[in-house]
């Protein structure tokens, strides 16, 4: 507590209520002669009053302005020993002490236990001196227990204050952090929320409109049962996964147990591609050349929802041609590479995105500790995703797109 407050501060009430009642005692054992030293008081039983009335005024300081108020009282008591010494002044002097302790500075804190060690063994020396009677040490002790005895209670004191406050503090500074954790969990949560219910929900409602689009634009009874049919598919399960994902959200467990996507189903992925893509002359084929022993969960549930999402991305935005899939297992990483066409579109088939597509197959190459990358490749649009088959989680946020991935498409056109 360095920088303490001057003298001038007002007096607590505390402090005013110690000297109230200090002077008040005082006076009642002055006017009934009640000396600590009556042979000393004969003749100068006023003079005693003195010392009292200082150390009162010390007591009205004795939070607000040490060690003044200390040193005030030590002048105070010497007086007072002078005179014919009065209990309570000696009283009020031991509280000096121990408030010297309690709210001085840290180094006024740390001198006054030392110098109340001093002074008792020097002066317990001094009267052993000048009075030659071994009734010396008697008054050495009470010299101890006035001085040492209020000091160190005072540092006992000051160090459990010190140490509530500290742990206060760490409190709080616990609650803070558990609240950022919790903000942050819930941030995470919400963003993998989102990313599940853009792979499961969107897919299936861009499809609906691809088809829709479609049926609109061409009159082709054929054209428009194919696309009804699709519809239908689509919605149906569009619909099941929002009930699951409903109850998950809701009750904190799906309405019914479902398996996470893997890759060993692409290939049905690869045929409903095909099938929405059929409408805007785009044909899907992959090329799969990982080994026979299964992947780690994570990694296949990453590569399949990066695949599907370039897939629904090439069937919304894609110009007519060939698209590509591409899975190879090198170095302990997998990687998948999706082609697709990239040009001119007919705008009656145009499907709007969400523009997040992009970020969450990012966000899910990096949850694992790997990459993705997206752009123009020539006359494609190149997806590449790198994933170690030893997946540990980052807190890294992921890079930002590269100026490819944030090129302008052709006219008529969208970026995934």
């Amino acid at each position: 507590m360095d920088g303490m407050p001057g003298p001038r501060t007002r007096p607590h009430r505390t402090d005013a209520l110690i000297a109230a009642t200090g002077l008040t005692g005082g006076l009642v054992m002055w006017w009934l002669g009640l000396y600590s030293s009556p042979a000393l008081a004969q003749g100068r039983e006023n003079w005693v009053l003195l010392p009292l009335a200082v150390i009162c005024a010390a007591a009205l300081l004795r939070r607000t302005w040490q060690p003044g108020a200390l040193l005030l009282g030590c002048a105070a008591v010497v007086a007072d020993q002078a005179t014919g010494s009065l209990v309570v002044t000696v009283a009020l002097f031991t509280d000096l002490c121990y408030a010297a302790v309690m709210y001085g500075a840290p180094r006024v804190a740390r001198a006054v236990p030392m110098a109340s060690i001093v002074l008792s063994v020097v002066g317990t020396g001094l009267l052993l001196v000048l009075l030659r009677d071994p009734q010396a040490l008697l008054l050495g002790a009470v010299l101890g227990l006035v001085t040492a005895g209020s000091a160190f209670t005072g540092a006992i004191t000051r160090a459990h204050r010190d140490d509530a406050a500290a742990e206060r503090l760490r409190a709080e500074q616990t609650r803070l952090l558990a609240e950022l954790d919790r903000t942050q969990a819930v941030t995470a949560e919400r963003s993998r929320v989102a990313r599940e219910l853009h792979d499961v929900v969107a897919n299936h409602l861009s499809a609906i409109a691809l088809h829709s689009t479609a049926a609109l634009s061409l009159d082709e009874p054929a054209v428009t049962h194919h696309a009804l049919g699709v519809i239908r598919e689509n919605s149906t399960q569009g619909l099941t996964e929002m009930r699951r994902l409903i109850g998950l959200l809701r009750d904190g467990t799906p309405e019914a147990p479902s398996p996470a996507p893997s890759l060993d189903g692409l290939t049905a992925l690869i045929t409903r591609a095909n099938e929405s893509g059929a409408a805007t002359g785009l044909r899907f084929t992959v090329h799969d050349n990982r080994p026979d022993a299964p992947l780690p969960a994570p990694v296949e549930l990453a590569a399949y929802r990066i695949v599907q999402e370039s897939l629904a991305n090439a069937v919304k935005h894609g110009a007519p041609g060939g698209a590509a899939v591409r899975l190879d297992v090198h170095d302990d990483t997998l990687r998948v590479e999706i082609t697709s066409p990239y040009g001119e579109r007919r705008r009656a088939t145009d499907v709007p995105g969400t523009g997040t597509g992009l970020t969450g197959m990012r966000e899910r190459a990096a949850l694992l500790g790997g990459a993705l990358t997206a752009g123009r490749d020539g006359g494609a649009w190149h997806v590449r995703a790198d994933l170690p088959l030893d997946p540990r989680e980052r807190q890294e946020p992921p890079e930002p797109p590269t100026p490819a991935e944030t090129a302008p498409r052709p006219e008529g056109s969208a970026r995934p």
